[in-house]
């Protein structure tokens, strides 16, 4: 599949020249003094053979298969809970009137929400010319589409008839089948396809140069083939450079709007009702700021291990779980400003009913997951006002795992809290998960996780091209012919 270059002076990836979409990249960041982005001296060899040897490494590390047979097993469990509760009925869950959105919800508005972060660092950082993002863009790319695939089935399996789930999609009108287009939960569909399509789309087009480099590195022909079709030809001309270059930028355009819109839309499943505790117009931003604030929790979760355990910290680096910490300190205050805001704006309506949705969340039945929120999303963020704590391994994890809890929490406070004290006091009731909610989450979990640990294996974690982007200057390595240009990202660097 491999072919041999041109002996022309080749391209430059994006920004090796020092400018990206003919931007330059010192008026990016700050000229002060900064924790370098690549550390190690990594040249542009050395960061090939570093992202490369992780998917060419014979075996993976032990801990790589200890994760993979629990996430698996988990995975497996999930497909038993779903068959499970096709065959018995949503009795199974612990869904009870009034609380009808339990779990199910919950868990599809949190994997909505930790999605998030992967768009916002590869599209919004991209346009505002952030170099930091280089080395995480890659796997929050991947960890938006997974999240965002766990997130579409607990729609389809929570509606009861599972047999009439094609009444979530867009049918012909000739068919005679009326879906209702003016309920927000239509809008879901819509939304979160969408968000998935095109954030598949972004994902893939920057694979592509590092796909070909995969294709060229191979070593036996199964994978040469397997690289080279989804390389897609690339051969790391000018010509595919440039296109390259203006399809990634319509493409960030593309993805900016759906991080403000999609979880917009989904806030809308709540904020468009007349029940107390929902009916509100702060909910679109708010689940914006907490999605973004869940959405990159997750990924400080999620790289740290995979930092050391592939031996990515020269590119994965201190400054970007720094930058991360400072990101999740901003919107961890941004929810916690909403939590109060949400208490002004009942009180200041004058509206009791509304009133005492909020207090009976701070001071009846729920009170304890109310306050494991509260600690969660807005104490333990506080930790990484300190640069120590903010760049300690053990506290940023810590912080981060809270973070993830506390959102999840979050989406139950909303849902279940407002449902349990209806309209009705005599239809009032306490909602307990059953063992088949807790199963179905945990296989989520799994499934997510199965989907990463296959992604760390086969494909390069860290976008080597951008990467090389980011690369100072003096680290570059003369073309041979002299030309002083960096090799193409798609040539053999033995």
């Amino acid at each position: 599949m491999s072919t041999s270059m041109s002996t022309t002076a080749p391209p430059l990836p994006p920004g090796a020249d020092g400018t990206i979409c003919g931007v330059d990249q010192n008026t990016w960041d700050d000229p002060r003094a900064r924790a370098p982005l690549i550390t190690g001296g990594l040249g542009y060899p050395e960061i090939t053979d570093t992202v490369c040897g992780v998917a060419e490494a014979p075996r993976p590390p032990r801990a790589w298969y200890i994760a993979f047979g629990v996430s698996a097993t988990l995975t497996a469990i999930l497909g038993c809970m779903i068959a499970y509760l096709f065959f018995t009925g949503v009795g199974v869950w612990g869904n009870t009137n009034p609380v009808f959105w339990a779990w199910d919800i919950v868990n599809f508005v949190w994997w909505v929400g930790i999605g998030h972060a992967g768009t916002l660092i590869s599209a919004i950082l991209f346009l505002f010319r952030q170099k930091w993002r280089t080395g995480i863009n890659r796997a929050a790319e991947a960890m938006t589409i997974f999240a965002v695939i766990c997130a579409g089935m607990f729609p389809g399996i929570h509606i009861g008839r599972v047999w009439m789930a094609y009444y979530l999609f867009p049918i012909p009108n000739q068919m005679d089948v009326w879906p209702q287009f003016r309920s927000p939960l239509m809008w879901d569909v819509f939304a979160v396809n969408t968000y998935l399509t095109v954030s598949a789309l972004f994902w893939y087009m920057g694979l592509l140069p590092d796909l070909a480099t995969m294709r060229d590195r191979a070593t036996s022909r199964v994978k040469q083939i397997a690289y080279g079709i989804f390389a897609l030809g690339w051969r790391g001309s000018n010509r595919g450079w440039h296109r390259y270059e203006r399809a990634y930028l319509i493409l960030a355009a593309l993805s900016t709007p759906l991080v403000l819109s999609v979880h917009s839309v989904v806030s809308f499943d709540f904020a468009t009702s007349q029940l107390p505790g929902w009916h509100t117009t702060i909910f679109p931003p708010y689940f914006v700021a907490g999605a973004i604030f869940s959405g990159f929790a997750m990924v400080v979760t999620l790289l740290v291990p995979v930092r050391a355990l592939f031996g990515l910290k020269h590119l994965i680096t201190m400054r970007h779980l720094e930058n991360m910490n400072k990101i999740i300190l901003v919107t961890g205050c941004m929810v916690g400003f909403a939590y109060g805001t949400e208490f002004f704006i009942a009180w200041y309506s004058g509206n009791p009913f509304e009133g005492f949705a909020f207090l009976a969340r701070a001071r009846a039945h729920y009170a304890w997951s109310y306050w494991t929120m509260i600690f969660c999303n807005v104490v333990a963020p506080q930790l990484f006002w300190f640069k120590s704590l903010r760049t300690s391994i053990p506290v940023m994890i810590v912080v981060a795992i809270f973070v993830n809890i506390g959102m999840w929490f979050e989406r139950f406070v909303i849902i279940v809290t407002s449902l349990s004290a209806d309209f009705l006091p005599a239809a009032w009731d306490y909602y307990s998960p059953t063992w088949v909610d807790m199963l179905t989450f945990l296989g989520s979990m799994g499934l997510f996780m199965t989907l990463f640990l296959l992604f760390c294996r086969y494909l390069p974690v860290v976008a080597i091209a951008e990467v090389k982007a980011v690369l100072p200057h003096h680290h570059h390595h003369p073309h041979p012919e002299g030309h002083g240009t960096p090799k193409p990202v798609s040539e053999v660097t033995t």
